[in-house]
């Protein structure tokens, strides 16, 4: 889905500088205590806050959205049968059965035909076909349950910015985590605890579900000059009738939604009609969501800090403008914010 708006756009004007020490390598102890950035986004204003109090800025009749998609631990490494070779292999998106679209390292040598064992054979796959680039389909052979051998010989598919692997798996997972299929947590999500939702649910705020499974876009950078040209890669999203119904009638009722995450904001503006009417269903989505974009049914949102001309920080600029954005990216290094996966969060109402 496009939405141009009759002048080019160059990867660049979403730049800003990032020292390497503010990305952050590990999560908080206590998700709720990682630092806040208000901004808002008629004003340019912000102010510096504690997560945990997101709750004043949350009225009674305003809906929370949120990602209930669950990350698989999806990265294997195994040996090409044969010859021995180190191969890794990071799931992407399950086709049918056991097919699945996989990205695979080193990529030349993954030819249609190539074995690969994991665990000393406990899993193995053969790839099928080329997809394009690194990205191969493969289908896996073994004996017993498919996700309790991928929970043995699987890793947590962190991003390429986070140098070691996680102690605790559950780290790289939301507390309402439920639907088993995303290749990336929607880190935005990451901040909340338990806790923090019941004191949101007694205030009176409600919370909707959704479910978007996160794949390969999000690992993907843009390489086009000029965004426009930029091609989504889609992700599976699911919406019930009951959600739904929740967004529609805090609309109707004058309420706000406010989405946790770019993957929820995209899911519920792709699952919206022209009136902002949120269709319950599932389907894929590639939507693109950059300045000029008018948002159908979010009204604020509660993202992370993204990497400069990311497909994210394009989406935050649609919402609260390219310069109040960029300044406040700019604020938030000079108070030495955390960034990325593991980093603090932005409020953009």
């Amino acid at each position: 889905m496009r939405y141009a708006i009759g002048i080019k756009m160059n990867k660049e004007d979403f730049y800003f500088d990032l020292p390497e020490e503010l990305i952050a390598q590990d999560p908080l102890e206590d998700r709720s205590s990682s630092r806040l950035l208000v901004l808002d986004k008629e004003s340019g204003q912000t102010s510096h806050k504690i997560f945990k109090d997101i709750v004043q800025y949350l009225k009674s009749g305003d809906c929370l959205v949120i990602n209930n998609t669950k990350v698989i631990p999806a990265r294997l490494i195994g040996e090409k049968e044969g010859t021995g070779a180190k191969v890794e292999l990071l799931l992407l998106k399950r086709r049918e059965g056991d097919v699945w679209e996989a990205l695979v390292k080193p990529g030349k040598k993954a030819k249609p035909g190539t074995k690969i064992s994991f665990g000393d054979g406990i899993l193995t796959c053969e790839i099928l076909e080329i997809v394009d680039e690194g990205n191969r389909m493969v289908q896996f052979n073994y004996e017993g349950i498919f996700e309790e051998i991928l929970d043995r010989l699987g890793q947590m598919p962190l991003p390429p910015y986070i140098t070691h692997q996680l102690q605790d798996k559950n780290r790289y997972q939301t507390v309402y985590a439920k639907h088993e299929g995303s290749a990336a947590a929607p880190t935005a999500g990451l901040h909340f605890t338990k806790e923090l939702i019941d004191e949101l649910t007694q205030k009176g705020v409600i919370i909707a579900n959704v479910t978007l499974h996160v794949g390969l876009g999000t690992f993907r950078p843009v390489k086009v000059e000029n965004i426009l040209e930029h091609h989504m890669h889609s992700e599976f999203y699911q919406i019930e009738a009951e959600e739904a119904e929740k967004i529609n009638g805090t609309k109707e009722k004058g309420g706000r939604v406010i989405c946790v995450g770019t993957t929820s904001c995209r899911t519920v503006e792709s699952a919206a009609d022209e009136n902002g009417l949120v269709k319950a269903g599932s389907g894929n989505t590639a939507i693109f969501i950059y300045p000029g974009y008018k948002f159908k049914v979010l009204d604020a949102l509660i993202t992370n800090f993204h990497l400069p001309e990311s497909t994210l920080i394009m989406l935050v600029s649609a919402l609260a403008g390219r310069e109040p954005v960029l300044k406040a990216y700019e604020e938030a290094v000079k108070e030495r914010y955390r960034f990325f996966s593991f980093g603090d969060a932005m409020f953009i109402q």
